[in-house]
């Protein structure tokens, strides 16, 4: 990294601060009563949002090789969607939640 691509300790906080805001959100949105299928989406949306702020700003790799970046995301989102159709017990537990 070069001098110029260096966080400020005020850039940090507010990089931890959102990331605190988004938790935040994640609880409000827990204490709703909201569809099991809402309430999955919406959270997983904010942890792949939180997830991507930490690795892109904490972990650094907005200042390396946007080969690496893009080899890394594709590959990420593929383990994900893997995970999504390969992981049945989700699908269990929420068809228990409903009742069915």
């Amino acid at each position: 990294m070069s001098s110029n691509q260096e966080l400020s300790m005020g850039s940090y906080a507010g990089i931890v601060i959102g990331l605190m805001i988004i938790v935040g959100i994640e609880v409000v949105l827990t204490y709703q009563h909201l569809s099991v299928r809402t309430l999955l989406f919406a959270l997983l949306c904010l942890a792949s949002l939180e997830a991507f702020v930490g690795v892109m700003y904490l972990m650094h790799v907005k200042y390396e090789n946007r080969l690496l970046f893009w080899t890394i995301f594709p590959a990420t989102l593929f383990v994900l969607v893997l995970l999504n159709y390969l992981w049945p017990d989700a699908y269990r537990m929420a068809r228990m939640s409903l009742g069915r």
